[in-house]
C-alpha cells in the first residue's frame, strides 16, 4: 500500500461548499490528515492573498499553489515559484487586446488592474470585482490599461478578457495564438479568454511544489472538481474528482467522492487515510522488529 505523504486541494467547488462556505467537517478532516503527518496545500486559480486567507482559517502554514500553478509561495513577499508574462509582453498582449470591445484584467498575486469598458456586467461582478477580495487586494480600474501599462509596467500572472460576442472572442483568440507563442490561451469558457504564461498549470505547479518538498508525485493525493483540475488529478499517485465535477475530470480520476455540498472532501479523507500510519510510527515498528 502507498503512503502518502502529500494532500492537493483545489479551493472553489472542491474544499468550500457552493455558497463560498467551509463546512466544519472539512475543517476537522484537514487536521486529522496534518496530524499524521502529511504535508497539506492548495492549488488554486486565486490569486494568493485570498488562498492564504482559506489557508489560515484551516490552520494551513504550508507553501500554497496559487494563481492556477503561477505562483508558489508561503510568504507573499518570498515565492518560491513564478511564472508570469513579462512586463513588456503583458503590455504588447493589452495593446491587441484593446482593438476589440472587450472588458480586460490583469491578475497580478497583489492587486489586479482592468479597463473600464463594460461588458457583461453580471458575470464581472463575480469574476472580477469580489467585494471580499478587495479589502484586502486592491482592484483598480482605469480608463486604458494600455497608457496605464507604460507608466507603470505590470508582469501579470494572468490576463482575463471578457467578450460581449462570441465571434470577437474567437477572433482575438486567433490572433493571440499567431503573434504570440510564449503564452497558452484558454478557450473553454463562453465569451471568455485567459492568457497565462506558456507552461503555467495547476499540474506543473504541483510538480514544481512536490520536487521542492521532495516528494514523489506517486506519493501525493490531488482532489479537484474543475476542468483545469484533470491534469494534477492524472499525474498523481492518487487523484480524486469530486461528484460535482465535469466526466472529463472524473474520468482522469481514480477515486470520485461525494460532492462539495456533501463533504466530498472530509468523506474521502476520513475513508483513505485512517489506514495510514504516520511514518514515523511506520520506522519505528520497522527498528523494533
Amino acid at each position: 500500500m502507498t503512503h502518502y505523504r502529500l494532500l492537493a486541494l483545489n479551493i472553489d467547488g472542491t474544499l468550500l461548499r457552493s455558497n463560498g462556505r467551509l463546512q466544519p467537517s472539512t475543517k476537522e478532516a484537514i487536521e486529522y490528515v496534518k496530524d499524521k503527518g502529511i504535508y497539506v496545500t492548495f492549488v488554486t486559480n486565486r490569486h494568493f492573498q485570498s488562498a492564504k486567507k482559506i489557508a489560515k482559517a484551516l490552520k494551513v502554514d504550508s507553501l500554497l499553489v496559487t494563481h492556477g500553478g503561477a505562483f508558489i509561495s508561503e510568504k507573499l513577499d518570498e515565492p518560491l515559484y513564478e511564472k508570469r508574462i513579462p512586463e513588456e509582453l503583458t503590455f504588447n498582449l493589452v495593446q491587441v487586446l484593446e482593438n476589440f470591445k472587450c472588458n480586460i484584467r490583469l491578475t497580478h498575486e497583489r492587486f489586479s488592474i482592468g479597463n473600464k469598458k463594460r461588458i457583461a456586467s453580471n458575470l464581472l461582478s463575480k469574476s472580477i470585482l469580489n467585494t471580499s477580495d478587495s479589502m484586502f487586494y486592491p482592484v483598480q480600474f482605469v480608463d486604458s490599461l494600455g497608457d496605464s501599462l507604460r507608466d507603470e509596467p505590470v508582469s501579470a500572472t494572468k490576463i482575463d478578457v471578457h467578450f460581449s460576442k462570441e465571434e470577437e472572442k474567437e477572433e482575438a483568440a486567433q490572433l493571440v495564438m499567431d503573434a504570440f507563442n510564449t503564452v497558452d490561451v484558454k478557450v473553454n469558457q463562453p465569451k471568455k479568454i485567459e492568457i497565462i504564461s506558456k507552461g503555467a498549470s495547476k499540474e506543473n505547479g504541483l510538480r514544481a511544489l512536490a520536487n521542492h518538498l521532495k516528494i514523489p508525485l506517486e506519493e501525493t493525493v490531488a482532489i479537484g472538481d474543475a476542468d483545469d483540475d484533470a491534469g494534477m488529478i492524472a499525474s498523481v499517485g492518487l487523484g480524486v474528482a469530486m461528484w460535482n465535477a465535469p466526466f472529463e475530470v472524473k474520468h482522469a480520476a481514480d477515486w470520485v467522492t461525494r460532492s462539495n455540498n456533501q463533504q466530498g472532501v472530509a468523506y474521502m479523507v476520513k475513508e483513505h487515510f485512517r489506514k495510514q500510519q504516520r511514518a514515523e510510527f511506520l520506522r519505528k515498528i520497522k527498528i523494533d522488529q
